[in-house]
């Protein structure tokens, strides 16, 4: 991973949640809100929260008396999720750092993560940390994408992007989001963390868009993905322009639907 895959800054929070998290996060959230809820926690973490996606899954999924804090270490994406009106008064916002997180042992029932595990510096460290403020009998929930070829808008967008920069083609969304998506892996990290009982279930959703040109610039400029193609010297309207026609000239005019992967995991012991 390089240091810009961790920057979502300037304008990349925005694009992100109003066009990123309806095309592709929204689904995943209610799945994790859904596997969060079966058991009946009354205090969740929430560690790499973005822009509040599963936050708001959460919220909506979990009864009143169960407490949520959400914490990501970018701030801009935090801020983002802290002013949804929906959260304000339901959920705590806290930065934190999910490989040296600011709470005791023993804290909470269930800590949650959607998309951020790709992102760990030291994954199993995170995973630890998770495990560390646990309570005894709790769940570590999280998701991770699939490899990228699995992800249809997002490899036509990356594929489109090569030849525009031939010497150092743009690999961000297969080296990060899509970088960590080895089953046997993420198990052999989750076992060296502590956990002994790992579930990991595949899901699948279908991605909507009523044109080529929103899942575009969702993946060129609200993804740090822009930071490399601006890092390349690339135009940004150029970049989008070449993978909207790339998408069009995959799934036809008009609205378009694409194949999305993850895998949902469940860890205790």
């Amino acid at each position: 991973m390089q240091a810009s895959d961790k920057v979502f800054a300037g304008s990349i929070p925005e694009l992100y949640d109003s066009l990123l998290v309806p095309l592709i996060f929204e689904a995943y959230a209610r799945d994790l809100a859904a596997t969060v809820a079966r058991f009946e926690p009354r205090d969740v973490l929430e560690v790499a929260a973005g822009t509040g996606a599963a936050t708001c899954a959460l919220a909506s999924q979990l009864p009143a008396h169960c407490t949520i804090v959400a914490t990501d270490l970018n701030p801009p994406m935090l801020d983002r999720a802290a002013a949804k009106p929906q959260l304000r008064t339901r959920v705590t916002f806290q930065r934190a750092d999910a490989l040296a997180l600011p709470f005791e042992d023993r804290t909470f029932d269930i800590v949650a993560c959607q998309f951020g595990a790709m992102f760990f510096p030291d994954r199993i460290k995170g995973y630890s940390e998770a495990r560390r403020v646990l309570k005894p009998g709790g769940r570590y929930v999280f998701s991770v994408w699939d490899e990228i070829g699995t992800n249809e808008f997002t490899d036509v967008v990356q594929r489109s992007l090569a030849p525009l920069f031939p010497n150092d083609p743009p690999s961000f969304m297969s080296r990060t989001p899509h970088g960590y998506h080895d089953v046997e892996k993420i198990r052999g990290d989750l076992r060296a963390a502590g956990f002994a009982d790992i579930s990991i279930k595949t899901i699948e959703h279908t991605s909507k868009a009523a044109s080529s040109r929103g899942p575009a610039t969702a993946l060129c400029q609200g993804t740090p993905l822009r930071n490399e193609i601006e890092a390349r010297g690339g135009s940004l309207e150029a970049a989008t322009d070449v993978a909207t026609a790339a998408l069009t000239q995959r799934y036809g005019a008009g609205p378009i639907e694409g194949r999305t992967c993850a895998h949902l995991i469940t860890a205790s012991g």
